[in-house]
């Protein structure tokens, strides 16, 4: 039988607006994976996420046991499924299958997500000169 982590085994740095921290506590919920939520001010880093991300200085950060942190949120999700193997399994077997996800999510973080925190901090203005950005 797999060994479920404690609840104090797992911390997740983060903040409940980004989308990233979201992704990653979305599959702890899904892999039924007990943590700890630190809630980040982003315009006031804690000590704590300086020294556990010293970086990139960003949200999320997986703090398991006594282990090294790990950072990104893809990164995060390879690691939980890899730790958690038979429950909810994210990506799939396939070494085929799994380069293509890896793709899609790669496509999101750096094309489609920049795009859109652009078009949010377009409000008001012209949408069309945001795009061509």
């Amino acid at each position: 039988m797999q060994h479920l982590p404690e609840m104090s085994e797992i911390k997740l740095l983060g903040s409940a607006a980004s989308p990233f921290v979201n992704r990653v506590q979305f599959v702890l919920n899904l892999k039924s994976m007990d943590y700890d939520f630190i809630d980040e001010n982003l315009t006031c880093k804690s000590e704590l996420l300086l020294t556990t991300n010293p970086v990139l200085k960003k949200v999320p950060v997986l703090l398991h046991a006594n282990k090294a942190p790990i950072c990104e949120s893809l990164i995060i999700i390879e690691y939980l499924d890899e730790i958690q193997p038979n429950i909810n399994k994210i990506l799939p077997t396939d070494p085929s299958d799994r380069a293509y996800n890896r793709f899609w999510a790669h496509y999101i973080d750096y094309k489609f997500t920049p795009l859109y925190l652009e078009l949010i901090r377009a409000q008001g203005k012209d949408v069309k000169e945001a795009v061509k950005h």
